[in-house]
């Protein structure tokens, strides 16, 4: 059995380590030049694109940005899982909102602005705190823009003046002020049946994601029913097959879909030391079509995003519960180079164990572990 990953990055990677063991082969594609690599050790492999489409039992992506010309000829092998409709709407921002309105999901109030002209008409409608967000290509806080007063909008206009919004619109957000940002991690299958993980909560700085914590304290029956039902919706009409994670604003007790990612997740990675069965081997299981495993959470668990950290000491796996998954790339500012997953018995124990992370790690690549640690030993 084999299977075909479109992008050779970390998380083609991880699918690979979690496919080996079903007796999976592996291969990916790097997207920039069609080359073919084994996605754990980057080597090029003897093979053109053509003939591994005919010679693999299934295609998938590890990220949603994938060249169209390529998802095109992927999509005529009839091989690919999830659906090319699902891996363009998470690829484009204008997609997306017409998916959720399509489907009367809650979302942040929004305007389409292909012309600069219109981003008064912006300012107008949905106020003057906003965050502008291009519709392509915009990840890990990139191509996104924040107005918080209108004294700055020429500033702003100018600057996005430089762009073609006839090409890439921008999608313009109303700033809501939000308890907490959760997403929820779950996998279909072709014939419709869905594991679902728990809800994670996520913390973000400067538009990053730097710490997971799965499943998330306080979560109610009612919210992860809302969840659920919001992702069986989306799943449902994209007909889609394999992980799929939506991300969540949760102001009060309502969830507002911030995006989806038609992938495995960074904020599932949590579930490979503190689930029955990982994010990535589930979506290997899916896109295969074999039974899809437990998702029953073994620990709870806090997902931290190494971020443009150079190599540095491992003692830190002297703490109960650690485990380092380092990526192997070229450092540089806001890369993701590895994370680390902490398990523990509880709240107040994985508070503990972050709090000790702190000793070994450079405070300035890891700006939320502090708080966040005192806060879970205060649950």
């Amino acid at each position: 059995m084999s299977i075909l990953v479109l992008g050779s990055g970390q998380l083609a990677r991880m699918m690979a380590l979690s496919a080996y063991p079903l007796g999976i082969s592996v291969q990916a594609v790097d997207v920039a030049d069609n080359k073919i690599v084994d996605p754990v050790t980057k080597q090029v492999i003897n093979n053109t694109l053509e003939r591994l489409i005919e010679e693999v039992d299934a295609i998938t992506v590890e990220f949603e940005h994938i060249p169209e010309d390529l998802l095109e000829i992927v999509h005529r092998s009839g091989k690919l899982k999830p659906s090319v409709e699902a891996i363009l709407t998470g690829a484009d921002r204008v997609r997306e909102k017409k998916l959720l309105e399509k489907l009367d999901i809650a979302n942040c109030p929004f305007s389409i602005v292909t012309e600069v002209k219109q981003l008064e008409d912006a300012v107008e409608s949905l106020g003057n705190s906003l965050i502008i967000k291009a519709s392509r290509d915009g990840y890990d806080g990139y191509g996104q823009w924040r107005l918080h007063d209108l004294a700055e909008l020429p500033k702003l206009k100018e600057q996005l003046s430089k762009l073609d919004l006839q090409k890439v619109p921008l999608v313009v957000e109303k700033m809501l002020k939000f308890d907490r940002e959760l997403s929820l991690v779950a996998v279909r299958n072709a014939e419709g049946d869905i594991a679902y993980y728990p809800l994670a909560e996520n913390l973000h700085y400067q538009g990053q994601l730097h710490v997971s914590v799965a499943p998330a304290p306080h979560v109610s029956n009612e919210l992860t029913q809302q969840a659920q039902t919001i992702f069986n919706k989306l799943a449902e009409s994209l007909d889609y097959v394999g992980v799929l994670a939506v991300e969540f604003f949760q102001i009060g007790q309502q969830l507002l879909v911030n995006e989806i990612a038609p992938r495995v997740h960074n904020s599932g990675h949590w579930t490979m030391h503190g689930a029955d069965t990982c994010q990535f081997e589930n979506h290997i299981r899916a896109v295969r079509g074999l039974p899809l495993g437990s998702t029953k959470v073994t620990s709870p668990t806090a997902m931290i995003n190494i971020i443009g950290c150079k190599n540095f000491a491992r003692e830190m796996l002297s703490i109960p519960g650690c485990h380092m998954h380092w990526y192997g790339k070229t450092p540089r500012e806001k890369r993701k180079m590895g994370h680390f997953n902490l398990c523990a018995d509880n709240y107040q124990q994985l508070g503990a164990s972050m709090l000790a992370l702190t000793e070994y790690v450079p405070v300035e690549n890891f700006p939320m572990l502090k708080d966040e640690a005192r806060r879970l030993m205060d649950i």
